[in-house]
């Protein structure tokens, strides 16, 4: 497929030949389909392999059976998909009449969504009190927000990313993937750094991502100092505002999951939830997807131990 005709279907910035030549020099190889891009992944110690079909389109009886003839050929043990559609249970009655089973997700099946369109006037006015609050607080106390794509401020980011993995214990990409991603999206024109500044000094670091209409914030660091002047609270707004001058019309705050705290925080400025059609693992091969379900039903737990030991490989 070209790279135009890519672009063209593509609805999510992860379907892009601009991600796809991103993953290649990561090292993964990549199918382009009539569908969209597949990310394929050798299994340790064995000469199997996965696909990953990320934010790709509404799935169709046609698409699917198409995906499974692409594993087939491939020698795929199955192909994980999180289209990029909002869940109805027509749709969940056709993945699973065609061989899918639920799987582990590699996104949170729900997001929230930011409408830009209204006035700054009238998003502002939506949002809860405490939100509108702190969003002024940190304007008072002398907090600036702007886009620097500079290397100084990308540096940054790594720094309070850095600081913010050791400190939250989550599992996190390496550094090198980082770097390799902002430097292709960057290029691209589809990824943006954003800064908040407090006394001289960088805080929070947020990257988005643009794509089409909608914005996307995949990324954020901060710091521990300073949380008193709410710099993460103008950031948003700011963001917001990002989204609006360069004419964008929906946010998307990639993620959402319950009782967290950043989750709380997201909820402060009104947005809508929005429920994906989830994960679906499309099996190929019955018997070696088996295999497979078990030997992820051992590694997670082991995965979990070790970032919160600070063993992990892919920590920074």
């Amino acid at each position: 497929m070209t790279t135009n005709r890519l672009n063209e279907i593509a609805a999510h910035p992860l379907q892009t030949s601009f991600w796809a030549e991103f993953r290649r020099k990561w090292g993964n190889e990549v199918l382009e389909t009539k569908y969209g891009i597949l990310t394929l992944h050798k299994l340790p110690l064995t000469n199997y392999r996965i696909a990953m079909f990320e934010k790709g389109p509404s799935p169709t009886k046609e698409m699917l059976r198409y995906l499974r003839k692409i594993g087939e050929e491939n020698n795929l043990i199955f192909i994980k998909l999180e289209p990029n559609c909002i869940r109805n249970d027509k749709l969940v009655r056709l993945v699973q009449s065609e061989g899918a089973t639920a799987g582990r997700s590699l996104f949170t099946p729900t997001t929230f969504w930011i409408d830009l369109t209204p006035s700054e006037e009238d998003l502002m006015k939506s949002f809860s009190g405490k939100t509108r609050y702190n969003i002024r607080l940190a304007g008072k106390r002398g907090v600036i927000v702007k886009e620097d794509n500079s290397d100084e401020a990308f540096k940054k980011y790594l720094d309070l990313t850095r600081e913010t993995v050791s400190r939250q214990g989550f599992y996190a990409h390496t550094e090198k993937y980082h770097r390799l991603m902002w430097d292709v999206l960057k290029k691209a024109g589809i990824a943006h750094l954003l800064t908040a500044t407090y006394q001289g000094e960088i805080i929070t670091t947020w990257i988005l991502f643009a794509w089409k209409k909608f914005l996307y914030y995949p990324y954020g660091a901060s710091t521990e100092k300073h949380k008193e002047v709410m710099a993460n609270n103008l950031m948003m707004w700011e963001a917001i505002r990002f989204g609006k001058k360069i004419g964008l019309t929906t946010f998307d705050l990639w993620g959402r999951e319950e009782g967290k705290g950043f989750t709380k925080f997201k909820e402060g400025y009104n947005p809508k939830v929005i429920e994906f059609l989830g994960t679906w693992d499309l099996v190929i091969s019955k018997p070696l997807y088996f295999l497979y379900k078990v030997a992820e039903w051992i590694r997670w737990p082991v995965l979990k131990v070790f970032a919160q030991l600070g063993l992990s490989k892919n920590r920074f």
